[in-house]
Parts: structure tokens; sequence; C-alpha cells
């Protein structure tokens, strides 16, 4: 059972939002899509695109973060792409012929949200922005798994939090 459930249309653009239940003080659905529609625009995705955003417990993300990469741990974000050539190492998914960039699905999990944005001093929203940021950056084909890669991601993820920031504490 889950507290929100949305999906979000503007200029073709497609963000379907899910908040799992006895999550308290989650920022707002529209404000979610908001975010992940701002990165989107700041990568020149254009139109025609559609994605998901799962806020979740850490139970749940933990058990995801398992069964799909093999880690029984906790993660404060998970990517699933959708694109056949960003994911290779998993079956392929099926892209309806309707014309639309199916990107695939974000997953945050909210404790661990709320944990860092003490740590780093901030707003629990802004730390929510920098998740999704990072997410979608994962959809769209970045990745951190060399030094000049995690460098270019990092560059890019600041440059979008440095364009939205105004609405963040």
């Amino acid at each position: 059972m889950r507290c929100a459930m949305m999906g979000w249309h503007r200029a073709n653009v497609e963000i379907n939002v899910l908040i799992d239940e006895n999550l308290e003080d989650c920022p707002e659905v529209s404000w979610l899509q908001g975010v992940a529609e701002q990165v989107l625009v700041a990568q020149g995705t254009g139109s025609d695109v559609e994605l998901g955003l799962v806020i979740a417990s850490q139970e749940r993300v933990q058990e995801l973060n398992k069964s799909y990469r093999g880690k029984d741990e906790p993660t404060d974000v998970l990517a699933f792409s959708a694109r056949e050539e960003i994911r290779a190492d998993f079956p392929p998914f099926v892209q309806p012929p309707d014309g639309v960039l199916h990107l695939g699905e974000v997953i945050i999990s909210y404790p661990p949200a709320i944990i860092q944005a003490k740590e780093h001093r901030h707003s629990v929203e802004k730390e929510i922005a920098i998740l999704i940021i990072h997410g979608v950056l994962h959809l769209l084909g970045y990745e951190h798994d060399k030094p000049e890669l995690a460098r270019q991601m990092r560059a890019t993820e600041a440059e979008i939090l440095s364009s939205i920031a105004s609405g963040l504490k």
C-alpha cells in the first residue's frame, strides 16, 4: 500500500511518483516531479520522456539492492535503466513502440536522505534533490566507477544543483 502515486505530464514529459506509505514529511509529489524535470531539461533530453521516481523505506531499498545488485546493504539511491544500451548486463526491457524515451526508475531511500541532510547541514529537500539528480543522471548513462567518470558526474551534478538551488534551503 502506498501513500501517493501520481503521474505528471508536461511538455511530453511524464514523471510517475510513488511514495511508500508510513514515510512522514515527504516532499510534495509536484516538487519531486519538478526537480526530476529540471534534470531532464538541463541534460537536453527533449520531449517524449518518461521515468519513475520512488521514495521508499530503507528496508525496501536494501531489499532491492540485494535482489538486483547482490549487495545486502542499505544505500541512498538506486537507478534502474530501461535503456538497453545503458544496462547491457541485464536482459533488455521491452520498449513500447510509442516514440517515448522510457528511461527507467530512480528509487530513493528516504531515511538515509534525512540523516545525510543533517550531516551536511542542509534541508532534506536539498538532499532529495541531490539524490534525484544523481539517479536521473545514471538513467541518462552517467557512471562513477572510474575516477574520470566520477569527476564528470560530480561536476554535472553540481552544475544542475546550482541551477535549481534557489528553491532549496
